[in-house]
């Protein structure tokens, strides 16, 4: 039977029904369905396991049920595979998880017909290079953040496109974001949106000290890196706003289009541009 993983936002008491429901429908159409940790807290209908070990059952599907902050978790986890997955919106905001509670069995049905579409999103790599080493590696579906600590003070900074300067300055932190991240921390910093399919990554500064310093969209393929400069106390990167990791002085966040891709199950094209007008009012007067 082909195994479909079943990925549950913690503490969301409607899984109480939902999970039990939704494991009965994939076991009638020949599926054999796999929770994570946090649906087995729910229902004991289907075996689980943690998230982490969820790849290695090689699901066919992944089903997640939460909102974009769940989405973005199994997309790394996932990454590696190519895994398509079907995200349905139990969150506040949800643009990512753009199918709706009420739509799950339609899209999945569609999905058994092979008559749904892979919306294909781009990942960010990104590697902390420290005394000229590889100290860590990251993938990310929306952004990673090089930013100062808790002081408010401004830290200092350094972009390089391709081993050529960009600029140095002063503030509160630099974003480096796929098309898909547009919407999300860099939108917040007064960056574009871009489209899911523009091949591009988006530079954005953080509160920078300069007015004229403003985001820059760069080709795809770019290779870019920021360099710590100064800092008032401590500096992160933080991945995905989920994932963080301590930075020293002198360190360098270099980032570059990843290998790998998120596919995203959908029932039309039009998705993008619907949630931009129902959930972010882009475009209403």
């Amino acid at each position: 039977m082909t195994c479909v993983a079943i990925v549950s936002k913690p503490r969301k008491q409607e899984l109480a029904q939902l999970l039990p429901e939704l494991i009965e429908w994939l076991r009638k159409h020949n599926y054999k369905p796999l929770l994570d940790r946090e649906g087995a807290c729910y229902t004991d209908a289907a075996p689980a396991v943690d998230r982490s070990d969820m790849p290695a059952h090689k699901p066919q599907l992944v089903i997640v049920l939460g909102g974009d902050g769940t989405l973005l978790s199994v997309a790394r986890i996932f990454a590696a595979t190519g895994t398509p997955i079907l995200s349905v919106n139990l969150g506040s905001l949800g643009f990512l998880t753009e199918v709706r509670l009420g739509d799950l069995y339609t899209t999945l049905e569609s999905w058994c017909d092979n008559c749904h579409t892979l919306d294909a999103r781009i990942m960010l790599h990104s590697e902390v290079i420290r005394d000229g080493s590889t100290v860590k590696a990251f993938e990310a579906l929306n952004e990673v953040v090089v930013s100062k600590g808790d002081i408010a003070r401004m830290g200092e900074f350094a972009v390089e496109l391709d081993g050529k300067s960009v600029a140095r300055f002063r503030a509160d932190g630099v974003i480096i974001s796929t098309p898909t991240g547009s919407t999300a921390y860099t939108l917040a910093a007064n960056g574009p949106i871009l489209t899911p399919d523009v091949d591009a990554l988006i530079v954005t500064p953080i509160c920078p000290h300069l007015l004229t310093l403003r985001p820059i969209v760069v080709r795809g393929d770019a290779r870019l890196a920021v360099r710590v400069e100064g800092v008032p106390t401590e500096c992160l990167l933080t991945v995905d706003g989920q994932t963080g990791f301590e930075l020293h002085l002198g360190d360098e966040v270099r980032c570059n289009r990843s290998d790998y891709t998120v596919n995203l199950v959908r029932l039309s094209e039009s998705g993008f541009f619907d949630a931009l007008r129902n959930k972010l009012s882009w475009g209403e007067r």
